[in-house]
């Protein structure tokens, strides 16, 4: 007799397919689910193997395109970074792969969900947490040990073996999200957010862009060590913070940027669905309402480099910051600003004795 259904997010490697087996030995009906992200990855293989190994339903599901518009677009917007070096291309994909995860378990009827991920790693809270959030009557879902790729890097080339020659882009953003990738040299243009997204990832890869190797805090309180590659990600990046630069309000970009701290912890943490993480991404996207133009760039040999930038909503004004033209400034303004600023710089040295002459 059946004790239910189960819906396995399946890889088709050895630690799922095990999972796979030892599912069905234990009466439980097993649906496999794969998510195609743009990874490289046969799936008619898996889909095949998921069958041999008694799945009693496939489904295999391109989310390419939501990933990259719902969830890589938003972090892109708030130039999310987990401790100042983890683009966060692992985690963000969770929440993703879980909710479709959870959409199939609610259509079939399954009561259970299953996933490979580590017992010591945090993909089991991203993937647990999505689910308890959007699918409050699952039941206590099952995991087992993640593989390792047998390729360290997938998706870049060493630097020094990447083409001598140089990619100049230029990528135009509205509100924050790209719209338009043009190759200068080639005249390449793409326009979908999911084409944009592969084609960088297609250039940063040749050019080694992207690669970091860090010592990461987990979320259950352990460091790790983690090595990962973010090509696209990387050149999105590097753009994305130059227009911002350009088209925001400074005081603004203080507060943004306090927010996209938050937005990477709680991202990394696995806590998308949220309700402070749907709050700081209002408040993101509210921020980037103003951020539109064009950044030229140059992709070369493991860096990228910024060549210029313009945009209708730019706050730079030439005229104002130069050293040859007055305007409508006043030099004599500053005086007035540097004894405002420093009243509480004396008082404070006041109070302190002036300590710094007594040593």
């Amino acid at each position: 007799m059946s004790k239910g259904s189960v819906v396995l997010a399946y890889s088709g490697g050895l630690d799922t397919s095990c999972i796979l087996l030892w599912l069905k030995e234990q009466g439980y009906e097993v649906i496999a689910y794969l998510a195609n992200i743009g990874q490289d990855e046969d799936f008619d293989a898996a889909r095949k193997k998921a069958e041999k190994l008694g799945a009693e339903k496939v489904f295999i599901e391109d989310l390419r395109s939501e990933f990259v518009q719902e969830f890589i677009w938003p972090a892109l917007q708030a130039n999310a970074v987990y401790e100042d070096r983890y683009l966060l291309g692992t985690s963000i994909a969770r929440p993703c792969i879980a909710r479709r995860q959870v959409q199939i378990a609610r259509r079939e009827g399954a009561q259970y969900v299953s996933h490979g991920a580590t017992g010591k790693g945090n993909d089991q809270i991203r993937f647990e947490l999505t689910c308890y959030a959007l699918y409050p009557q699952v039941q206590a879902p099952w995991s087992m040990d993640n593989h390792a790729p047998p390729d360290l890097y997938q998706m870049t080339k060493n630097p020094e073996d990447s083409p001598n020659e140089p990619d100049v882009l230029e990528i135009h953003f509205a509100k924050g999200v790209p719209v338009k990738v043009r190759h200068v040299k080639e005249g390449t243009c793409k326009e979908t957010p999911l084409e944009i997204f592969c084609y960088l990832n297609e250039i940063g890869g040749k050019h080694g862009v992207g690669r970091i190797d860090i010592v990461e805090n987990r979320f259950i309180g352990m460091k790790s060590r983690g090595i990962y590659e973010t090509p696209g990600g990387t050149i999105l990046l590097h753009a994305h913070l130059d227009i911002e630069t350009f088209t925001m309000d400074r005081e603004v970009r203080k507060i943004k940027q306090s927010l996209g701290i938050k937005f990477s912890e709680l991202i990394y943490n696995g806590f998308w669905y949220s309700p402070e993480c749907e709050f700081v991404r209002h408040c993101i996207d509210k921020s980037q309402e103003s951020v539109e133009g064009c950044v030229q760039l140059s992709v070369f040999k493991g860096q990228v480099y910024i060549l210029g930038r313009e945009s209708p909503k730019s706050l730079y004004n030439e005229e104002l910051v130069s050293m040859d033209v007055q305007g409508d400034y006043d030099p004599c303004d500053a005086s007035g600003f540097i004894r405002i600023n420093a009243v509480r710089l004396r008082e404070h040295n006041r109070l302190q004795g002036y300590e710094y002459f007594k040593k």
